[in-house]
């Protein structure tokens, strides 16, 4: 039987548009810093890549500076914006927290504190860095970007944004209008792997991360990637009216209904979400022995955050919302795309409530 792909938010399958422009790209010959024709060819495949994730960030092209990732993005931002101090919401990905000095609490919704915000900024003169994600990537939580930007703007604070997970499914303009940095990645949209991007506020200062070159105005050093940067335009293009999000909400609100019924807790579910994600939990059952009961059922989904190396452990996300450690060892992510249909939500249901009631019944016996 085929096997059902529900991790999503992990990477996305690559788009038949995405895999078409990488084997034109693949196809030119020519370094896009150099003058001769075949050099313009390729600068030509950048712009234009360039110019679509720009027109999906509802940006001008110039200010979008590629990265191999949004690890790297937020990297960039969080290290080149030039400010020791950085307030990264509790929920954030390893990425950005990894250069948080101060964490920022949130609700148990999974909203970050506006209020805590307020005054873990009231409480410091230093200049400050504020990372706030737009949707977190295990709950599907949608946050108060605009509201966050907002307070730290008037303690003179700069804004950066994880919207990784954001990229297809809500606007993205309107996030990042908002705010002075912004990570995207290729791969969670069905683009390619190892391509990302940092929009820049226009003319705010950005010290490079890596450096030895004078490509992307002199922001990230390093020939571009120009297969990468190709692929990731197609998929922005494709990508930006968000067409299918109504399909995939009406797929996903089926699925926890049915599995709420067999004794699921959806987690996240009291917050506005973004319409592919499900974060389940199966009470008195860890995280770790459902992904391996529902591989060896063909279904592909996963525990927490795809970037732990391949190992299940206890969500921070969740820590960070307050749930208790049973309710927090026992959730699993589904994510769905473009590519789920009904078939694969239906199985992964029958695969979860068989797993439910097989550890069900070793409890009452």
């Amino acid at each position: 039987m085929t096997p059902v792909y529900l991790d999503h938010n992990a990477t996305a399958p690559l788009r038949p548009e995405a895999r078409d422009a990488m084997l034109a790209a693949l196809g030119t010959v020519g370094n896009p810093s150099s003058v001769h024709r075949f050099g313009r060819e390729a600068r030509r495949l950048v712009e234009t890549g360039r110019a679509r994730v720009a027109a999906l960030a509802g940006v001008a092209p110039a200010q979008i500076v590629f990265t191999g990732g949004a690890t790297e993005a937020n990297a960039l931002a969080l290290t080149g914006l030039g400010r020791r101090r950085v307030l990264a919401s509790a929920i954030e990905h390893d990425s950005a927290l990894a250069w948080a000095t101060e964490r920022i609490p949130v609700d148990g919704a999974g909203r970050v504190d506006l209020d805590a915000l307020d005054r873990l900024l009231a409480a410091g003169a230093e200049p400050a860095v504020v990372s706030v994600m737009a949707v977190n990537n295990e709950t599907g939580v949608i946050q108060p970007v605009a509201e966050a930007a907002a307070i730290a703007r008037r303690h003179g604070a700069l804004v950066h944004c994880d919207a990784v997970q954001a990229a297809g499914r809500i606007a993205l303009p309107s996030v990042g209008a908002e705010v002075d940095a912004l990570s995207l990645s290729a791969h969670k949209l069905g683009g390619p792997q190892g391509i990302g991007a940092l929009v820049l506020r226009d003319g705010l200062p950005l010290a490079p991360l890596l450096r030895g070159g004078a490509q992307e105005g002199r922001r990230r050093a390093g020939t571009e990637n120009v297969a990468g940067i190709a692929g990731f335009g197609a998929t922005a293009a494709v990508v930006a009216d968000r067409a299918d999000q109504p399909r995939i909400a009406a797929l996903r609100d089926g699925l926890e209904a049915r599995l709420v019924d067999a004794g699921a807790v959806v987690l996240g579910a009291a917050a506005p979400r973004v319409a592919n994600t499900s974060c389940v939990a199966m009470p008195g059952v860890t995280a770790e022995t459902q992904v391996a009961a529902l591989d060896l059922a063909g279904i592909a989904v996963s525990a927490g955050s795809a970037c732990s190396s391949g190992k299940v452990r206890r969500s921070h996300v969740l820590e960070a919302m307050g749930l208790p450690a049973e309710l927090a060892e026992s959730a699993i992510r589904i994510s769905l795309g473009p590519t789920t249909d009904a078939a694969a939500v239906d199985r992964c249901v029958a695969a979860w409530i068989a797993l439910a009631e097989r550890k069900r019944g070793r409890a009452v016996a």
